[in-house]
C-alpha cells in the first residue's frame, strides 16, 4: 500500500476517536448558548454577574485537567504496548487524584466565593449576586473532578463516547431545571394550547443551582461507568499512593497543569480588565466568548483524538505511524477549521442575537467576533499540535509557549491598549488575536523542526 493511501486510512481512525468528543463539545456549548440566553432575557446586568466570573471556571477547571492529562498520556501508552494491568492500576491512582483535588478545591473555592467578585473587578450593582452564584455553582466540585478526571482515563483508554453520554445527561438535567429554576410561575402557549407553567422564579441563583445538580449527577455516572468500565476499571486495585504510577503521570501533568494554571490565570486577569470597561463591553465579551466556543469544537475534538492517537503510537514504538498521524490531522484540523471561520464570519450578527436584544452589545459582539472567525484556522493548528504533545507526555514546551503567549503578548498589550490609550473591547480582542497568532507560530516551527521526536526517539522504533 502506497504511503499517500496508509495516511488516508488513518481519517476513520482519528474520526471514530474525535466525533464523540466534538458531540459532547457541542451538547456542552449548547447548553451554554441556552444557559446565556435565559439569562440574557433577564437583562445585561445578569449576563454581566454570570460572565463576570466565568474565568475563574477554566482557571479551577483546566488545573483539574491537566492532572486528568497525566493519566490520559500514561493510559493511553499502557494500551499502545498492550499493558492493560498497567492502566487499571493508573486508573485507581485516579481515583485517588479525584478525592484528593475535589476536596482542596471544595474547600479553596468556597472560601473565597466572596473575594472573587473582588479581583475580577465586577460592579458594586451585581457584587453579591456574582459572589453568591459562584458559591453555588462551585459547591459540588468532587464530582466535578471526576466528570473531568474519570473523562480523561475512559479517553486514555480509547473510550470516548461514555463521557459523551454521561455529558449528554448532565446538560439535559441542566436545561430543564433552568427552565424551573430561573424563571417565576407563567403561562405559555404551545401548538395553541395554554397551561400554567410552574417556576421558581430564582433568576441568576436558579441558573447556579441548576448547574449544580447537574454537575453533581455528571460526576456520580462517570463513577459508575469508570467502576464498571471492562478495561480500565480500578476495582480491586489499591488506592495507596503508587511512585511506579504516579511519578510518569505527575511528570506529564505538573507542567501541563502550570500551563493551564497560568494561562487560565491570565484569562482571570483579561476578564478582570475587560470587566473594568462596563457593563456593556462585559456582556459583550461574555455573550461573545459563548458564540466563539461552538466553532472551536472540530478543534477541541481533534485535539482529544491527536493526545490519544499519539500515546497508543508512543507505546507501541511506531514512529512512522507517529509522523502519518500528525501531519493527517493537522491536515484535517485545518480545513475543518476553515469552515467554521467561514460560518462565524458570516453569522455573527444573528449568533449574538440569540442571546440579546441590546443593539450596543450587539454591535460590538458582531465586530470583534468577526475578528477572531479569521484566526480560527491557525489557532485550530495551535491546539492539535499540543494534544500530540499531551499524548507522548511532552508538556514542559507547550507550557512555556504558553505562558509567552498569553503574559506576554494578550495581558500585556491589552494592559497597554486599556489603561494607557483608553481603548476598548475591540483592542483587547486584537491581543488575544495576536496571542492566538504567536502560538500558532511557535507551536508550528517547534513540530516541524522535529526536536520533540528526537527527544523520545528512544522510546519509538527506528
Amino acid at each position: 500500500m502506497s504511503e499517500k493511501k496508509s495516511k488516508y486510512k488513518m481519517i476513520p481512525v482519528i474520526f471514530a476517536l474525535a466525533w464523540p468528543t466534538m458531540l459532547e463539545e457541542f451538547m456542552q456549548t449548547a447548553v451554554q448558548y441556552i444557559d446565556t440566553a435565559m439569562v440574557g432575557s433577564l437583562g445585561t446586568l445578569a449576563t454581566a454577574a454570570v460572565g463576570s466570573t466565568s474565568t475563574v471556571n477554566w482557571l479551577i477547571g483546566s488545573s483539574i485537567s491537566a492532572i486528568g492529562i497525566g493519566f490520559l498520556s500514561y493510559i493511553a501508552r499502557s494500551f499502545g504496548a498492550g499493558d492493560k494491568e498497567s492502566a487499571r492500576r493508573a486508573s485507581a491512582q485516579a481515583v485517588l487524584a479525584v478525592i484528593i483535588s475535589g476536596i482542596l478545591f471544595t474547600i479553596l473555592t468556597t472560601s473565597l466565593s466572596g473575594i472573587v467578585p473582588v479581583w475580577m473587578q465586577v460592579d458594586e450593582s451585581i457584587k453579591e449576586t456574582a459572589s453568591t452564584y459562584f458559591l453555588i455553582i462551585y459547591a459540588p466540585m468532587l464530582p466535578r473532578a471526576a466528570s473531568i478526571i474519570f473523562g480523561t482515563v475512559l479517553r486514555g483508554a480509547g473510550d470516548t463516547k461514555t463521557p459523551m453520554v454521561c455529558g449528554v445527561i448532565v446538560n439535559i438535567i441542566n436545561v430543564i431545571l433552568n427552565f424551573f429554576l430561573i424563571y417565576e410561575t407563567r403561562m405559555i402557549n404551545v401548538f395553541g394550547l395554554e397551561f400554567k407553567m410552574l417556576g421558581a422564579g430564582l433568576g441568576v441563583i436558579g441558573a447556579a443551582l441548576a448547574s449544580a445538580i447537574a454537575f453533581t449527577v455528571g460526576g456520580v455516572l462517570i463513577t459508575i461507568a469508570v467502576f464498571r468500565h471492562p478495561t480500565v476499571s480500578p476495582k480491586g486495585y489499591s488506592l495507596k499512593p503508587n511512585p511506579d504510577v504516579l511519578r510518569p503521570c505527575m511528570k506529564v501533568a505538573i507542567p501541563n497543569m502550570l500551563q493551564r494554571f497560568t494561562t487560565s490565570l491570565g484569562y482571570v486577569v483579561f476578564a478582570s480588565m475587560i470587566n473594568s470597561l462596563g457593563d456593556v463591553a462585559t456582556a459583550a465579551h461574555t455573550i461573545a466568548n459563548t458564540v466563539e466556543s461552538a466553532f472551536y469544537i472540530p478543534g477541541y475534538g481533534m485535539q482529544s483524538a491527536a493526545a490519544t492517537l499519539a500515546g497508543n503510537t508512543l507505546g507501541a514504538r511506531d514512529k512512522k505511524r507517529m509522523n502519518e498521524l500528525t501531519t493527517m490531522i493537522i491536515i484535517v484540523e485545518v480545513l475543518m477549521m476553515i469552515v467554521t471561520g467561514g460560518l462565524l464570519f458570516v453569522f455573527a450578527p444573528e449568533m449574538m442575537r440569540l442571546f440579546t436584544d441590546d443593539s450596543e452589545v450587539i454591535g460590538l459582539g458582531t465586530t470583534v467576533l468577526r475578528m477572531v472567525a479569521l484566526s480560527e484556522p491557525i489557532f485550530g493548528v495551535a491546539i492539535v499540535i499540543e494534544g500530540i504533545m499531551q499524548g507522548v507526555g511532552k508538556t514542559v514546551t507547550p507550557f512555556v509557549f504558553n505562558v509567552i503567549g498569553m503574559w506576554g503578548i494578550r495581558i500585556v498589550g491589552t494592559f497597554i491598549c486599556t489603561t494607557f490609550f483608553s481603548l476598548g473591547l475591540v483592542s483587547a480582542w486584537a491581543c488575544m488575536i495576536a496571542h492566538n497568532i504567536v502560538l500558532f507560530f511557535m507551536f508550528l516551527v517547534h513540530w516541524k523542526r522535529g526536536k520533540w521526536m528526537a527527544e523520545i526517539d528512544n522510546n519509538l522504533g527506528e
